[in-house]
């Protein structure tokens, strides 16, 4: 049984694409050994805006972004939920840094949404003015 003394981490691997980390740990006073599993929390990244003010990062601001995007579909909200999903996936390295920039959403959205129908890629881009220029 673990005593909850200190301990130390014998092997780490990372897991999911880089999402999650394994880490092997021993206590340094009983020696027990047992595993734990950490992943980066993206709700509690920060995205740093334009003139500076630091906001928090919302996963349903980005949904409904895309959902306006993809209004011209039947199955929109289900299009909307798996491309942000995707989309997320795609920013996680940006949030194991704490802050992201809205360049690097637009970006990564407007992708996104360019591999998966232009007419959405283009109305995404009217509404965000630093994706359609960058």
């Amino acid at each position: 049984m673990y005593c909850g003394s200190k301990t130390k981490v014998t092997n780490s691997r990372a897991r999911l694409k880089g999402l999650e980390i394994w880490r092997r740990r021993t206590c340094t006073q009983c020696g027990a050994i047992y595993t734990t599993g950490e992943s980066i929390e993206e709700d509690k990244s920060i995205v740093v805006e334009h003139d500076g003010r630091l906001e928090p990062f919302l996963r349903d601001h980005l949904l409904i972004s895309v959902y306006e995007s993809l209004r011209h579909r039947k199955t929109a909200l289900e299009d909307a939920s798996a491309l942000t999903d995707t989309i997320m996936t795609r920013l996680r390295p940006h949030f194991a840094q704490g802050k992201i920039l809205p360049a690097i959403i637009q970006e990564n959205t407007l992708a996104v949404l360019n591999n998966f129908d232009t007419a959405a890629s283009v109305h995404y881009a009217a509404f965000h003015n630093a994706a359609a220029t960058n």
